[in-house]
């Protein structure tokens, strides 16, 4: 009878999270909504932090590499989600180059010391083809995860539409732990049924909630050909005649610019694109469907699945788009915050039982195509 009473008071405590690279606290904030405490959090980005604050809680402002290791007993869980921008499509590619791409190595002191009991790492898709002196990047990660901390390691690279998010946002998340047995039941089951569309996900906006009258300012030429584009299409649907002439060198020669889709404008049954930090109306979906802008602050943190409470702060409205567009969609963190209860709190692996589970067997460059399932916000 003590052994069932002490198991139950561990399952009551509060699971302890330390989070590297927090931002404006979208995993985090995903953890907090399924009952763990964010004994510590650290971000470079000031107004990122000033987000973070308002919102969920404490958090340290300044250069992770500057930092000492916190002294912080019983960790559950490290979370890092280290800059990604090095080996995005997007950004600069330049992989271990740029200093920001050896980052990674700095949660491993953090691992040394506090010794987790699961860590989560997540990033863009690029990080499974960037090369390191050594070999490729994630080997080097899931090798030193494996053999010097004696983790048991599995990453994936997920569509996080296939689990609620209303975006097709491809990301790979790393999850590493202790015991082997919990290895095929750490990640969450796919979710199916639900509406996913930008007619769902935006309903309900009114300028009453936080962020919702902010916009960021475009020039006039952006303005002008973004109003004359039809819902649920592109600057290819407009006459080559009105193009202006860096456009029309483009257009004659598709295959040479790789068929760009700029100034893409989805429509209100089809599901978002990725929000990105880079939020440019020229090389990604960020046109309303129906208005001739592009989408509010609110709007893309609703894409993103932060909650109306939720308020952005910061110095700038482009901050605040950055910010979104760098964190982790709350929802995401929530399941992966659920699913890693089982292992942390003992569950028995026999109670497991795994429906439908995203295929680690997603190719690198498998395009992504537009999702007939659609699903709503949690």
């Amino acid at each position: 009878m003590d052994g069932e009473s002490n198991m139950s008071k561990q399952n009551e405590k509060s699971l302890k999270v330390v989070s590297m690279f927090a931002g404006c606290g979208g995993m985090d904030l995903g953890f907090h909504q399924a009952g763990y405490q964010i004994a510590w959090a650290n971000d470079f980005n000031e107004d990122a932090c000033e987000t973070y604050r308002h919102n969920i809680g404490d958090i340290i402002h300044g250069d992770v590499t500057k930092l000492e290791v916190p002294d912080i007993d019983g960790v559950d869980v490290l979370t890092a989600g280290f800059p990604c921008q090095p080996f995005s499509n997007a950004g600069s590619r330049k992989g271990t180059k740029d200093p920001r791409g050896t980052l990674y190595q700095r949660t491993f002191d953090f691992i040394e010391k506090l010794q987790p009991k699961a860590v989560v790492f997540e990033n863009v898709r690029g990080i499974l083809s960037t090369k390191t002196e050594n070999g490729k990047l994630i080997d080097e990660i899931v090798d030193t995860l494996t053999n010097k901390y004696g983790y048991h390691v599995s990453y994936r690279l997920l569509n996080f539409s296939h689990f609620g998010v209303p975006q097709n946002r491809i990301r790979v998340i790393l999850i590493a732990i202790k015991n082997k047995n919990y290895i095929d039941h750490i990640f969450p089951e796919i979710v199916e049924g639900k509406d996913l569309t930008l007619k769902a996900t935006l309903k309900g906006l009114t300028v009453k909630i936080p962020n919702q009258k902010e916009l960021m300012k475009l020039n006039p030429q952006a303005l002008h050909y973004g109003s004359m584009i039809p819902e649920g299409g592109s600057w290819k649907s407009l006459p080559y005649e009105v193009l202006p002439e860096r456009w029309k060198k483009i257009r004659d020669n598709m295959a040479k610019y790789h068929y760009p889709n700029f100034f893409r404008r989805y429509a209100r049954h089809e599901i978002s694109g990725t929000i990105t930090a880079a939020f440019k109306p020229e090389n990604a979906g960020v046109w309303h469907p129906t208005k001739d802008r592009i989408f509010s602050v609110r709007e893309i943190a609703r894409i993103q699945t932060f909650p109306d409470d939720f308020k952005f702060l910061g110095k700038s409205v482009k901050s605040k788009y950055q910010q979104i567009g760098n964190a982790v969609p709350p929802r995401m963190g929530y399941l992966v915050a659920e699913q890693l209860k089982h292992y942390l709190q003992k569950t028995e692996v026999s109670e497991l039982k795994r429906n439908k589970v995203e295929s680690t067997a997603l190719n690198v460059n498998q395009p992504i195509h537009k999702q007939k399932v659609s699903m709503s916000l949690f």
